[in-house]
């Protein structure tokens, strides 16, 4: 392939200013080309760092759904529970006996809660498409989502607001791989689901914190420990 096609399939030469778009996080005006395949464009936002997909390639709410049911995680999945566990141990290394908190965007099964609860505490769970009866409410020792912050069509919304729902020295974790650059996103599996819309950059995730008014670190490649809350 000339390496004239191999800049048109991957990232988007031409610099320029879309003044329709609105960063989905941080509301910034001001986001440029970062990349383009046969599927869908992505761009980022100057302030924030956000790469993201543009509200015309987001799938219908049938279609992501028929997309999550062809996940097959459950309870009896051992390696499921291994990878999940990589984000539970640093989180339960540093919550108080029997706290209570919140799955966030568990999916058809409850994996990480059923996870924690084993470990003596209490956690909740919530998703917008499989549990949408058990709302977000009231305050959280914890919260968790992991590989949810990727589908988040308005992060802003549903992301930085949770904020009001951690408790004084609680703990926020956000489980989902990183953008490096623009040249590996371009060969990027995990930019090939057509359900991830928005990725997250180790600088997002500093903008995140400071938006919060938090300290973050990073626990892991796709981990990300926010907190103590105030």
């Amino acid at each position: 392939m000339a390496r004239s096609e191999q800049l048109e399939q991957s990232c988007l030469c031409e610099v320029f200013v879309d003044p329709n778009l609105v960063c989905p996080l941080c509301e910034g005006r001001v986001s440029l080309p970062f990349c383009r395949d046969k599927q869908r464009q992505y761009w980022q936002c100057e302030r924030c760092q956000l790469v993201y997909v543009p509200a015309s390639y987001h799938l219908s709410p049938a279609a992501e759904l028929a997309e999550y049911q062809q996940h097959e995680n459950s309870f009896e999945d051992a390696g499921y529970r291994q990878f999940l566990g990589r984000a539970a141990a640093p989180l339960l290394a540093r919550l108080e006996p029997a706290s209570c908190g919140i799955d966030i965007g568990c999916g058809p099964a409850p994996v990480m809660a059923q996870m924690l609860s084993e470990a003596g505490h209490r956690c909740d769970y919530f998703d917008p498409l499989f549990f949408p009866e058990q709302p977000v409410r009231g305050l959280y020792d914890f919260i968790t989502l992991t590989e949810v912050a990727e589908h988040m069509a308005s992060p802003r919304r549903d992301l930085l607001s949770l904020k009001q729902q951690v408790a004084p020295g609680g703990w926020l974790l956000i489980m989902t791989k990183r953008v490096i650059n623009a040249e590996r996103f371009a060969h990027w599996h995990y930019k090939n689901d057509p359900t991830h819309i928005s990725f997250y950059s180790e600088a997002t995730l500093q903008w995140i914190a400071q938006c919060w008014g938090v300290a973050w670190r990073s626990e892991a490649s796709d981990v990300a420990l926010f907190g103590p809350f105030d």
